[in-house]
């Protein structure tokens, strides 16, 4: 059931969260318990639509206003968690946000040991593009590591490493140049966003990773940015990261079957076809089975001891009767 044009019609649920009423799981309880209605009409059907802009949508009898899109940008320091609520009562980066009335949410993720860009927002459909693998949007990191990686583990980096069975996408890699002896910083930019991804990849070359930053979202970079500090993004930036989602990241796939650093597997034999026998052609077999043979009864055979002469029952002893 539809309440407006399909055109501009979202799920009330997610039209409730966007406003700030709710999260979606407690908007759809809100919808089952019959306290929203869209023009006078009481909803409680999940699959429901309307248009924020042009229905009346009440909750408890309370008009809900349209919240306006908002794109923050977001330094993130170490320590804080991205999310908007932890279990563990850990700090958020929701936290940082002084003043942000709308539910916003973070785009992405960045771990709890890690810092830098992190993009915040309400508009669903963005951040979607912005974090699905299809679109291939880059992201950029600067990433100091021990020990000096040398132009074979830059090469595997820059190829893709196996985590859990896939293959990385492949990778810009770009050493930062260093006085340091024990450490380097690596700036490397990726299109994908597995957990703990580009820590894991140093792993795997054994370069432990002591501090990563994100530097860079598509083309949004901002070095005046400080840490736990944000700022709303201009209207051209929106705009270039809206163009940035719509583009499409190279395919490839995430096999093993071409790691220069795992043994290739054996090729298996082709097996031989062969033509079937017909029935008719077929030998006769005579097929004895198991119980066949335990139910025969074997025939005892008398056997005469050369001491004694009396016959004695089993098999027949083997006698030589060549002449001596």
């Amino acid at each position: 059931m539809t309440m407006n044009d399909e055109r501009g019609a979202e799920r009330l649920q997610k039209i409730l969260s966007q406003a700030g009423v709710a999260s979606r799981r407690a908007a759809e309880e809100f919808i089952r318990q019959g306290r929203v209605t869209v023009n006078g009409t009481t909803v409680r059907e999940l699959g429901t639509k309307a248009d924020a802009a042009a229905d009346d949508i009440r909750v408890d009898g309370r008009r809900i206003r349209v919240a306006r899109h908002r794109y923050l940008l977001l330094h993130k320091p170490t320590g804080y968690v991205t999310t908007r609520s932890d279990p563990e009562r850990r700090p958020t980066v929701i936290d940082l946000l002084g003043g942000v009335r709308e539910y916003v949410y973070p785009v992405g993720r960045l771990d709890y040991d890690s810092s830098g860009l992190l993009l915040l927002t309400n508009d669903g459909d963005l951040a979607a593009r912005l974090t699905h693998p299809r679109h291939g949007v880059p992201r950029v990191y600067e990433v100091r590591v021990l020990g000096i990686p040398n132009a074979k583990d830059i090469e595997r980096l820059s190829r893709g490493i196996l985590i859990d069975g896939r293959r990385t996408e492949p990778a810009q890699v770009q050493v930062v140049p260093s006085r340091a002896d024990d450490r380097s910083t690596i700036r490397i930019t990726i299109r994908e966003g597995r957990n703990r991804q580009v820590r894991r990849m140093f792993e795997a070359i054994g370069h432990p990773v002591e501090a990563l930053a994100r530097v860079a979202i598509g083309a949004l970079a901002d070095t005046r940015l400080k840490p736990g500090h944000w700022r709303e993004l201009t209207a051209a930036e929106v705009a270039t990261l809206m163009r940035g989602a719509r583009q499409s990241g190279p395919k490839r796939a995430n096999t093993a079957d071409d790691d220069p650093t795992m043994p290739s597997p054996r090729k298996q034999p082709a097996r031989r076809r062969t033509r079937p026998v017909p029935r008719d052609e077929r030998p006769m077999v005579s097929v004895r089975t198991t119980a066949t043979r335990a139910a025969a009864p074997r025939p005892a055979t008398a056997r005469t001891s050369p001491s004694s002469g009396r016959a004695t029952g089993g098999r027949p002893r083997r006698t030589n009767t060549r002449s001596r």
